[in-house]
């Protein structure tokens, strides 16, 4: 327990002290936390959807050749 006090109070002297320091840890923490989630979504629906994406379909986009 004495242990886990001392990480709270090596996070309240690292960050929270000044409140500019901390407000830029939110705003840091904020953007790259979406960055990972819009990541993590966006591969598991291309995941789900293999196949049936406008770039899985080898016939769409594609002009018939005339001759």
């Amino acid at each position: 327990m004495a242990n886990q006090k001392g990480a709270l109070e090596g996070f309240y002297r690292l960050i929270m002290r000044r409140n500019s320091v901390y407000v830029s840890f939110i705003i840091a923490g904020a953007f790259f936390g979406e960055r990972a989630v819009d990541y993590g979504v966006h591969k598991l629906w291309e995941s789900k959807n293999v196949g049936k994406r406008y770039e899985d379909i080898s016939v769409l986009g594609q002009r018939p050749m005339e001759e």
